[in-house]
């Protein structure tokens, strides 16, 4: 059966060499309206399937994995896991799209590199969805992101890889045992010997936890630099987006329509079609 996507890879370049960054794009390759998604820190970009499959009518959809995820190359220097390297990254992936302007949809992560191309002048970026990300970042999150980021964990079978992803991935709320299936076979890969390991370079923990002790971080200048109209989701339970940060984050800078998911914490999974629903809403608007 042939896959709803098609796989590209496109060279790009860091100050210790080069490497590919690969993404997945969906719909009329000759639609001039184009959505870029990217993930969070120990994602990959086949989270965006069904948000995909679900704008693919009306837009070309790119999903991106960053560097040392999913189908991307792992870098040479791992303290060049960071937003600067990604946002390079980002921008060559949306040269090789030949658009003049991108919506963006960014998950944690992805939202914190789409916050900072946002933010500069003349930006390609037209209209911004950040889901569970804003200019605070609670030390509480980050330390719980640190207990299991860069761990590295083998399996000796897929159930153990999904009770895995389950456990270190409880704050994305309730899912089907489909829905776990799904979150857990984009993230893990099949290893020679027998078992799985996470499909991602354990070394992007280097620079992450080069940050220890971790302190609330505070990137307001940025966020009131965006000029963009954007959309914020933010699960009700976050524990790296607050409710009074996000209310703040609708206040100020491009003023975010907020839409909160009960039950969840960070992030949503945009699996679900009432969390899929007012980012095609919002994005149909433009």
């Amino acid at each position: 059966m042939a896959e709803p996507f098609r796989r590209r890879r496109v060279l790009c370049a860091s100050p210790t060499g080069l490497h590919r960054v690969a993404y997945f794009e969906w719909g009329d390759p000759k639609n001039e309206r184009v959505v870029v998604c990217v993930h969070g820190l120990s994602r990959c970009a086949r989270d965006f399937d069904m948000l995909a499959e679900s704008l693919a009518g009306d837009f070309r959809v790119v999903s991106v994995d960053l560097p040392g995820r999913g189908e991307s190359d792992w870098l040479k220097q791992p303290l060049e896991y960071v937003v600067p390297t990604y946002v390079n990254d980002l921008v060559t992936v949306i040269a090789r799209l030949d658009a003049e302007s991108v919506d963006w949809v960014g998950t944690s992560l992805g939202a914190l590199t789409g916050m900072v191309i946002a933010a500069q002048p003349e930006s390609p970026i037209r209209r911004y969805v950040a889901n569970d990300f804003g200019p605070v970042i609670t030390a509480v999150a980050l330390e719980r992101i640190g207990t299991y980021i860069g761990k590295a964990p083998t399996f000796a079978s897929f159930a153990d890889a999904q009770a895995y992803v389950r456990a270190v991935s409880a704050p994305f709320g309730p899912h089907s045992d489909g829905q776990w299936r799904t979150l857990t076979e984009h993230v893990v890969r099949p290893l020679a010997e027998g078992g799985f390991r996470m499909h991602y370079d354990p070394r992007i923990a280097e620079p992450y936890n080069a940050q220890r002790p971790f302190k609330d971080t505070d990137l307001w200048a940025v966020w009131d630099a965006v000029r963009v109209p954007t959309l914020l989701l933010r699960g009700a339970e976050s524990d790296l987006l607050t409710h009074e940060t996000a209310l703040e984050m609708s206040r100020r800078g491009p003023k975010a329509e907020l839409v909160e998911f009960p039950g969840v914490g960070h992030a949503p999974t945009l699996l679900a079609e009432s969390q899929i629903a007012p980012i095609r809403e919002f994005l149909s608007r433009g």
